[in-house]
């Protein structure tokens, strides 16, 4: 086994067909390892029915509780969603308002819990955990997710550590973003592993892909597989065929068609290789919870 092994992770599994598609193909013909299911976007039924005919990608879940649709329907979970029935996209406000409402966290525990049920319904045997906009950091929704999971044999739940020095090394840019991730995050990063040891819970040493979020290019992949150290690195994707009308506004500056050439790409697969680079899923580390 090698010493330096990476998870070669595709978030938003389930948002839309082209995203659906692109993961297949980057798991058929690329280096893509692992994908993160949303459970309640239109897509998750196509994206169910692609995992189960691949076999060997393995599938989590992505739990979504802003930016994006709910499972449950508005009416169960009215102090989660606005008028269209979705969650906030405003990260701040909706972090004050999960921590402080009781009745809120009650919603929020019947919403996971439910797209964990639904992940299930669709023959997902759960690989990991991971959140949109990694909101798994938030300390309460962190709690609910770890005693939900524990009901689905505690899958590995990724820590979105990404490594100042070694980010800034591979592309000398957005040095402030960088700073934040690995910094600023940084008594929350800690908290959140003291209590996934508490549980059991395997999880990742450190991530790229965070400060690059929709830009995760061949050339900016390669620059990552030479600041790989030993331990378990996930890099993770947002990956599509093409952009489609409905998106998000948000995504349309993402490079979605560039991160699927970057999964497909040879070069990509060769730079792995000279790193000595072991490609995983979470689910491989189960049996070494820290």
């Amino acid at each position: 086994m090698s010493a330096r092994r990476v998870i070669v992770n595709a978030d938003d599994f389930g948002l839309a067909p082209a995203v659906n598609e692109a993961v297949e193909r980057a798991h058929r013909e690329g280096i893509l390892t692992t994908a993160s299911l949303m459970a309640g976007e239109a897509g998750a039924d196509d994206a169910m029915r692609r995992a189960r005919a691949l076999p060997t990608l393995r599938v989590g879940l992505h739990v979504v509780l802003v930016h994006g649709t709910p499972v449950l329907a508005p009416a169960s979970i009215p102090d989660l969603v606005d008028a269209q029935g979705q969650f906030s996209k405003n990260l701040a406000a909706t972090g004050v308002k999960y921590f402080f409402h009781p009745r809120i966290r009650k919603q929020l525990e019947a919403e996971i819990r439910a797209q964990f049920a639904r992940a299930h319904a669709g023959g997902i045997v759960l690989d990991h955990i991971n959140a949109q906009c990694h909101f798994h950091l938030h300390p309460t929704v962190l709690g609910i997710i770890i005693r939900v999971a524990h009901d689905y044999g505690n899958p590995p739940i990724r820590v979105p550590y990404e490594p100042f020095w070694p980010s800034w090394r591979a592309n000398h840019t957005r040095a402030g973003a960088r700073f934040a991730n690995a910094v600023l995050l940084a008594p929350w990063l800690t908290l959140m592993k003291a209590r996934l040891r508490a549980a059991g819970i395997a999880y990742n040493d450190r991530v790229f892909g965070l400060s690059d979020v929709g830009a995760m290019t061949t050339e900016r992949v390669i620059a990552f597989t030479r600041e790989l150290s030993d331990g378990v690195t996930e890099v993770f994707f947002h990956a599509a065929t093409e952009h489609w009308e409905t998106m998000a506004p948000e995504l349309r500056c993402y490079r979605l068609e560039e991160e699927l050439a970057a999964l497909t790409s040879r070069e990509v697969a060769a730079a792995l290789r000279a790193a000595g680079a072991e490609r995983i899923a979470f689910s491989d580390l189960r049996a070494h919870a820290r």
